[in-house]
């Protein structure tokens, strides 16, 4: 069941009506992220940008920050399912220190302080294991392998895996979220968080539409007019909650596959019992410029060159979009 918020007619409402209308309670002091393939990319490049903000991360069939180095060339050519010259990790690493020195990014100090989880499965050829391993060890000299997880040893191909739900996870087809009886929801926040409560069987709350367009200002204009979050049902009775941003891959936002994203991977089901709302911003397919006609996340360039960074559009767009919810009138 979807609802939809208008969340910008807040300025229109009477003053009355505002101060009674109920707020979410978030907790946005730190927030989690996750995501497959481009989502995951841009997971990596949300977590490095804000890594001051956000201190987990959970990323499936994705390759190093700042791989792709601001060229689609680059990235057919080293980031995703072929290697054809090896990958230089201290270039991408003095690379995300300018940033970081050059205050486009947070310190890469505060990574110090997080935790990861990553993901890639044995029977994946879309994104090959040599790039994975990359952003390992890219994770390790910047978090300390004690604080990430790396599952590389499961026969999955490219897709979200779950306990039940989607496709032969032996095939990477839409909507790339497959029947692999592997709960990698419930792995990742095991792993993130602790004191993880069990997973719900059934959900108490509800997924809601939220104007992304609006929330997000003139740097969304890559991105669907539609978001989605889901709000457990202890979040919307006023509950302290905190929030977890999700990015689908390509291919998988809602245009594509509609809401199987942001329903189907299990993620919903931990966020329901451990008080946390999750946003799921979404990408819009697009067969003109700025080219990106299978709905991915920017993470080599499209939308603009500072797509890495807190600059960049889609990054900045989407932060806006989660600060917003701390205003979420709840009905």
């Amino acid at each position: 069941m979807h609802i939809k918020y208008a969340l910008l007619a807040l300025s229109l409402a009477s003053p009355i009506s505002v101060a009674n209308e109920a707020k979410l309670n978030l907790q946005l002091e730190h927030v989690s992220v996750s995501g497959l393939s481009s989502g995951g990319y841009m997971a990596n490049q949300f977590h490095v940008a804000y890594s001051d903000w956000v201190n987990k991360a959970g990323l499936i069939a994705a390759g190093p920050y700042y791989c792709a180095q601001g060229s689609i060339k680059t990235a057919l050519e080293q980031c995703v399912n072929k290697v054809l010259s090896p990958l230089s990790l201290p270039d991408l690493q003095n690379t995300a220190s300018a940033y970081s020195e050059a205050g486009k990014i947070a310190p890469l100090s505060h990574l110090k302080n997080s935790k990861v989880w990553l993901l890639h499965g044995t029977k994946d050829s879309k994104v090959v294991a040599e790039v994975s391993n990359a952003l390992y060890q890219q994770y390790v000299n910047w978090s300390g392998s004690a604080n990430v997880s790396y599952v590389n040893d499961k026969e999955f191909a490219h897709l979200f895996p779950t306990q039940d739900y989607g496709t032969d996870c032996s095939d990477s087809v839409s909507p790339f979220i497959g029947n692999c009886q592997y709960d990698a929801a419930g792995a990742m926040f095991g792993f993130l968080f602790d004191d993880v409560q069990p997973r719900a069987s059934a959900l108490s709350g509800k997924l809601i539409e939220l104007d992304q367009q609006k929330l997000g200002g003139s740097n969304a204009a890559t991105l669907a007019d539609t978001a989605y979050a889901y709000v457990p049902q202890s979040c919307a009775q006023g509950q302290a909650c905190s929030l977890h941003i999700s990015f689908h891959g390509c291919n998988q936002n809602a245009q594509s596959v509609g809401t199987q994203y942001a329903e189907h991977t299990g993620i919903n089901n931990w966020a329901d019992t451990n008080h946390m709302v999750v946003l799921y911003p979404q990408t819009k397919n697009s067969t003109f410029m700025p080219l990106n006609p299978q709905g991915c996340w920017d993470w080599w360039g499209y939308a603009d060159a500072d797509y890495a960074t807190q600059q960049g559009q889609q990054i900045s767009a989407v932060k806006k979009i989660a600060l917003a919810l701390k205003h979420l009138p709840i009905h």
